[in-house]
This record gives C-alpha cells, structure tokens and sequence, in this order.
C-alpha cells in the first residue's frame, strides 16, 4: 500500500519535527482504525482509548519495545526525532517521554512517507 497523497516527497530531507507532525496524525488514524474496527462503541469510549494510546508516556513505552525490531535506518529517523528541539513540553508529559514519542512520530511520519505503509503496521502488530 502506498500513500494518499502521489506528489513527490523525499522524507529523508525533511526535519524531524516535520515529520513527527505528519506522524502524529498518522498514529492517530492507525488507533482510530483498531478501535473501530474491534467493536462498534459510543464515541466518547473511542475517544477515551485513543487518548490512552496515543499519550506521549504510552508511546514512550511503545518506542521502547520497539527499538530492538528497527532496521538501523529507521534507528537514525528516530534518533533524529528525539534529539530535535522542541518549543514546548505538555504538562502532561516529561522531557524524556516527549522527546521519545516525538521520535516515534517522526518515524511513522518517515515511513508513511517511504511508502512503508506494511512496515507501520508491522511494528504497531508488535505492540498488540
């Protein structure tokens, strides 16, 4: 599967910030689809288990289990991603677990871009 969008695109150019957004919004729509599709739920439900996975402390666990499966290209996305400097912290989060979830973003950004769309899903069957 490839992505939505066909117009050119060379993510290994880009800022980790930048694809740590794309990423985010990437994540989110894979959540969104496994909750759905594990049952028909009131809205509000849905939306309380997406918030629980998508939380920067759960995808900071999520890179941890994670890392010993990443080829050594997508290692260097995600140590792209959690070095680079942010603007803020969520008061919600610590330093550390943004960081990390901010790299983990930035990999899924990467490899949504890639095409990668099998390797994602790959690596987020991991976590089930």
């Amino acid at each position: 599967m490839s992505r939505l969008e066909n117009s050119p695109c060379e993510p290994k150019s880009m800022s980790p910030l930048t694809l740590a957004f794309l990423g985010d919004g990437v994540y989110d729509l894979f959540v969104r689809e496994r909750l759905v599709c594990e049952a028909n739920r009131p809205v509000k439900k849905l939306n309380e288990e997406k918030v629980s996975i998508v939380r920067c402390s759960s995808q900071a666990r999520l890179v941890e289990k994670l890392f010993p499966y990443l080829t050594e290209e997508e290692r260097d996305v995600l140590k792209r991603g959690r070095n680079a400097h942010t603007q803020h912290v969520p008061k919600n989060a610590t330093v550390a677990d943004y960081h990390s979830a901010t790299a983990f973003e930035a990999l899924l950004g990467y490899l949504y871009l890639s095409g990668k769309i099998d390797r994602i899903r790959e690596l987020l069957s991991e976590n089930e």
